[in-house]
């Protein structure tokens, strides 16, 4: 579940607690929890609802000027069912934390190799987390089509991937292009260990 920045930022100062989406099958349920550039947003509940059920609060609620600019949005997606989807800020985002590590034990750092190796094991690709990696090092905030370009590999392919590697907190977003966080650098100049 995608949010445009202006409704997050409502989301963090409390003003925004509703979002409205068009799902053909819901794409959250209630607890869910939303990583964001603020940080973790909670899904509190969510509803089917009819379009003329909508007011001008709830549409306040959710970041819009008036009803009438919500209803155009909403217009915009002629198929799907409308769920009115009841949301707050929870916390921030741990992965921030994680990623500015400077300094972690050999223990963690054998676990994070072994977690790569555990996305390198899976992959119909082959082995490419290290590989992804140094390319992000050695070309930091480049796009995803140029990278996935150097790398010879579909940029859908390279978005996706490089999502777990930020989960893993050894990568950082920019608007344009990604960076290694402080752990993924620290990461790669940390000897990799040999795979059995």
């Amino acid at each position: 579940m995608l949010f445009k920045q202006e409704h997050l930022d409502g989301v963090l100062s409390g003003k925004v607690s509703l979002a409205f989406r068009k799902w053909k099958q819901p794409a959250v349920k209630e607890g869910s929890l939303i990583h964001t550039s603020i940080g973790m947003v909670e899904i509190t509940g969510i509803t089917p609802c009819q379009l003329n059920r909508i007011t001008a609060e709830d549409a306040s609620a959710a970041g819009y000027k008036n009803l009438t600019t919500l209803h155009t949005l909403l217009a915009k997606i002629p198929e799907g069912t409308l769920y009115k989807i009841s949301l707050r800020y929870a916390a921030p985002d741990p992965r921030i934390e994680l990623r500015e590590q400077t300094a972690v034990s050999n223990a963690e750092m054998e676990l994070l190799f072994e977690k790569l190796a555990r996305l390198d094991r899976y992959s119909k690709q082959g082995d490419w987390t290290l590989e992804v990696l140094r390319a992000i090092q050695q070309h930091p905030h480049s796009k995803a089509i140029l990278l996935a370009g150097k790398l010879g590999r579909e940029k859908e392919w390279l978005k996706e991937n490089i999502r777990k590697l930020k989960n893993l907190g050894l990568t950082i977003s920019h608007t344009e292009g990604y960076s290694l966080s402080p752990l993924g650098e620290l990461l790669l100049a940390t000897h990799t260990p040999k795979k059995k």
